[in-house]
Formats: C-alpha cells, structure tokens, sequence
C-alpha cells in the first residue's frame, strides 16, 4: 500500500512538472498571483516562464501606492520602512514614482528634540534621493517632493478614508506603471536651465497631447522665485492642459546637477496621451463650511471621469485645515470621499496654490482662465487625474 502511494504522488508531481514547463496558459494564469518583483526572479527560470512573466507583467496597468504615517524608527523616515516591506507586494513594475513627504521628520528636524547627535546622523546616513531610490527598478523615474503638510489615502484599498497631515511624520508613493496611451514625463527647471528649448523637451509646449501638468515650486520665498514662476505659468496657461500643484519646502529627486542648494525652481510631471483625463476646482475663501465645501468638490462630477486608474489630489494652503474650519479636522479630505469614495486621495499644505476649475477630456478642454489665476492663497486645488 506504501508503495502504491509513493507511484501515486510521483505521478501526481511528474504531471505537475509537465504542465508547469509545457502550458503557457495555466503557467501565466498562475504567475497573476506573484507580486511583480517575485515576477522578475521567476522570469529567469525558463524561456516559457520569462515569456509568461512577459505577458503578466503587460497587463499589470493598474496603479499602486504606499503611503506611512508616525515615527517608526530613528534610521528611517516612516515611508521608507513601508516601501521597504511594501513594494516586494505591488502587482506592477513602476515606470514612474511621485513620492510626498512631511518637510519637518524628513530633514530630521522633528527629530532633535529627542536623539542624540549621534542617532540623527544615523537616520540620515543616506542622501534622500537614495534612501527612496533603493526601493524602486533602474531606469524608474522618481519625483521626491518634501512639503509642509501631507494628504493621503492608507495603503491596501481604493475605498479607504483619506486623511490630512498638517503635523507628524507622513508621506505617501504613488508607483504608475507603463500604461498604453499615457506618457509620464518628470521635469525640472531652475534659473539656469530654465528656456524655451527646455519646455518644448520636456512636453510642456507645442505639445498637442498634453493633458495634466502637475507642478511643484520649491524655496518660492527666494528673491527671483514669484517672477520665475510667472515664466513658467505663462506658456502652460494658453495650453489646454490641466495645471495644478503648490508651493513647496523643497525636492529630492531626481538629483538637481543645474542649481545649488536653497536655489528656487520647480520641478513635476507632464502627463500626455489620447488616455489621460482631468479636472479640477478651486475651494477659495469664501468656501467656510463643509457642506459648501463637499458641494464645490461635487462639481468635479461634471467631468464624468472613469473611476478605475484615476487619483484625486489636494493641494491646499497652510492656513486652510481645522484651524480654518474652526477646528473641525480632515474637513476637505473628508467631502472628497463622500463625493468620490472609491477615488484615493493625495496632495499636501503647502504656502500657495496653483490651479483652476478645468475639465481636461479626450476631444475638448472646459476652462476660462489665465497667468493670474492659477496663482492662489488660502485656497485649496481639488484635482481628479485619470491614467488609462
């Protein structure tokens, strides 16, 4: 009886094997199972399990994020743990990385008041550009940006409530893999690099397909930093790109080769293609209450954009949050997902707006809107972008 099992699991396993190493079908239906970096491991296995993997890794087209909140350890900002452990799980390879991080745990800041020198110049043995880098394939592009306050969704689901960060350690990465009929473009500009040469190199001008302009401006308290950006803002207005973003501490990636440290710039992402879709409105002053909040947010229905591959971002004022909502907190962030409850939401506080109401479609561009405009003050930009 032994001996009749033992002939039975053979068969059994030499059966397996079989199809394991002749049935593509059954082979690739497996591998969407593996996370992708597991994916990339088992692509060298054979040359039917590379070309399986191949084909996996083609309709993995689906965005993914990690996002991480609070003091963890004293090495690492909080989202670095969290990619550290997170990423070997994503079912996509990132082509393109927009990372967000708190200004004050991320410089190490909030760490003084409790380490030692000692303990500081541990966390911070690496350059931060590494420190994320390290996580993602070569060839991958990040944007790091480093801003006062974080708005984030938590990792694991489309449907989980969004929370704002105007203190304590946050940050979030967004990992958007190669999409059909989406182009993702970083870009950076400081004084020296700064031509018309540029912009056209980096999509933002004679561009037809341009769709959405995310744009970040660091140190914009420098001498030079405001008429520097009216430079920038000026071609992208007569665009019919949505434009939108904030002003912010400063960025870390990719490494700037063109400019010193503390120098003014802006940095960000030009998104094109016949699959890219946004829209955006503008909760300004007069916006007090969140009913009339959820109510300018609801708008952005209008735009009848797909649900599936498509993120929400704020951008808002410092001065805005619960201090401006007599101290009711996550006010905003709250009305976006009761209007949009399967839309995850990301974005950050930061010391000035860019933006307007636009609806950017396939076929035609809603807006009314010039230089002047896309420039605001406690304020917040509320952004729907649709990848594919």
């Amino acid at each position: 009886m032994g001996e009749n099992e033992d002939f039975t699991v053979v068969l059994q396993d030499s059966k397996a094997a079989y199809v394991l190493s002749n049935v593509a079908e059954v082979v690739e239906r497996i591998l969407t199972f593996v996370p992708t970096k597991s994916l990339l491991r088992i692509a060298s296995v054979c040359r039917l399990w590379r070309n399986c993997a191949r084909r996996v890794l083609r309709t993995q087209q689906q965005l993914d994020w990690v996002s991480a909140c609070g003091p963890s350890n004293p090495k690492n900002h909080a989202l670095c743990n969290m990619l550290a452990e997170e990423v070997e799980k994503v079912f996509l390879l990132p082509k393109t990385v927009l990372a967000l991080v708190d200004c004050e745990a991320f410089n190490g800041q909030a760490y003084c008041y409790r380490q030692n020198k000692q303990a500081k110049m541990r966390r911070h043995s690496l350059d931060p550009f590494e420190e994320v880098n390290r996580f993602f394939p070569k060839g991958c592009d990040i944007m790091g940006v480093v801003a006062p306050g974080i708005v984030m969704t938590p990792s694991g689901s489309f449907s989980s409530v969004p929370k704002e960060y105007q203190e304590g350690e946050a940050g979030f990465a967004i990992m958007f893999p190669s999409i059909e009929g989406v182009n993702i473009k970083p870009f950076h500009f400081c004084e020296k690099s700064m031509s018309p040469t540029a912009l056209k190199e980096a999509g933002l001008v004679d561009n037809p397909e341009l769709r959405v302009v995310l744009l970040f401006v660091y140190e914009p308290c420098q001498n030079g930093a405001a008429r520097f950006l009216v430079q920038i803002l000026e071609p992208l207005a007569k665009s019919k790109a949505l434009i939108a973003g904030g002003l912010v501490d400063s960025y870390f990636s990719p490494p700037r080769h063109c400019c010193l440290q503390g120098q003014y710039g802006v940095a960000g992402l030009a998104l094109s293609g016949p699959k890219v879709q946004g829209a955006s409105v503008l909760l300004d002053q007069e916006i007090t209450s969140p009913k009339a909040a959820e109510a300018t947010i609801g708008r952005l229905k209008a735009a009848k954009i797909p649900e599936k591959n498509t993120i929400g971002f704020m951008f808002a004022c410092l001065g805005r949050g619960e201090n401006f909502y007599k101290d009711q907190a996550n006010v905003e962030a709250d009305a976006f997902h009761k209007v949009f409850p399967n839309t995850p939401l990301f974005g950050l506080f930061g010391n000035g707006e860019i933006g307007c109401d636009r609806i950017v479609k396939e076929d035609y561009t809603l807006c009314d809107t010039d230089t002047e405009s896309l420039q605001h003050e406690y304020s917040t930009v509320m952004t729907l972008v649709h990848v594919g």
